[in-house]
């Protein structure tokens, strides 16, 4: 699931890629945070303690002041609700970090779908943003970058995803742009530049292929043994791969096709899907001792 309120570029600064491109290593203890949350708390629909939390980021490499930090921001942030039993806390997952996890889970999750039933439409946004409003510049970007939308030319945003047209009309209306944006769903002409070059020009994805690249061959590499050491590479891997909505706007085939990325989602899918069990059952016994 995505990380709520980041907007930081991926490529180039994964939290789980070392600047040597090879190993898995912590990310960041917000990022971790929300990844323990959304793989292992919100499935079960129970409240975790916050020693749990705590044990499971050190293990992950996080400091403990750095660890409780991030839960009580998560806190301030509305993500999850405390609960006092005797001298512990206890926390439940607030409805904004819940509606995070179901509109995010399923993005990610898409990531290797090669959309090959596209119709050949675009989802076109025009937004001119005035001096007053010139704050909704970053969150405009990012809400639009993870819809899937690229910027070929200044000004103008586009998108072969016609059907997140709602998720960028309440985009739109939280920044207060409606009165600033036109948007429209049709079909390239051969009038200006084809869709190769729309492509080319709307989305770096020479950097995002090298990144995938990287990713696939740390993966690669991971054989962890069984228990927490399969738990903490389970956890790194899940932090990896709910990040990549963020740069990957998740192309039809036809655009870009044998794309790596959708590889990369298999083989993480795959080895989820293989760990989950496992990993699951022990954070039921860690959180329950």
């Amino acid at each position: 699931m995505p990380t709520p309120s980041s907007t930081a570029p991926l490529v180039g600064r994964s939290p789980l890629l070392r600047a040597e491109g090879e190993s898995l290593a912590p990310g960041s203890a917000r990022s971790l945070l929300v990844t323990i949350l959304g793989e292992l708390v919100w499935p079960t629909g129970e409240p975790v303690w916050t020693s749990t939390l705590v044990r499971l980021l050190r293990g992950l490499g996080i400091e403990e002041q750095t660890a409780r930090q991030a839960i009580a921001r998560g806190a301030q942030s509305g993500w999850m609700v405390p609960e006092r039993r005797g001298r512990e806390v206890s926390w439940s997952l607030g409805p904004r970090l819940e509606h995070i996890f179901e509109v995010g889970s399923k993005r990610v999750f898409s990531l290797s779908d090669p959309f090959e039933d596209w119709p050949g439409t675009w989802l076109s946004v025009l937004v001119t943003i005035p001096s007053t409003h010139r704050r909704t510049r970053r969150p405009l970007y990012a809400g639009l970058t993870w819809a899937g939308f690229g910027n070929p030319v200044p000004g103008l945003w586009l998108s072969p995803h016609v059907e997140r047209v709602d998720e960028v009309r309440e985009l739109i209306a939280e920044l207060d742009l409606h009165e600033h944006t036109i948007s429209l769903v049709g079909r390239t002409d051969e009038v200006g530049i084809g869709e190769l070059e729309i492509v080319s020009r709307g989305w770096d994805l020479a950097a995002l292929e090298e990144h995938y690249r990287m990713v696939l061959k740390a993966i690669g590499t991971l054989d962890p043994k069984p228990g927490e050491d399969t738990m903490f590479a389970f956890l790194r891997m899940i932090s990896e791969w709910q990040e990549l909505p963020r740069t990957d706007p998740q192309l039809p085939e036809a655009l870009l096709p044998d794309w790596i990325g959708r590889r990369v989602a298999r083989e993480i899918e795959e080895r989820r899907a293989k760990w989950t069990p496992s990993v699951r059952a022990l954070f039921s016994e860690i959180n329950g001792s």
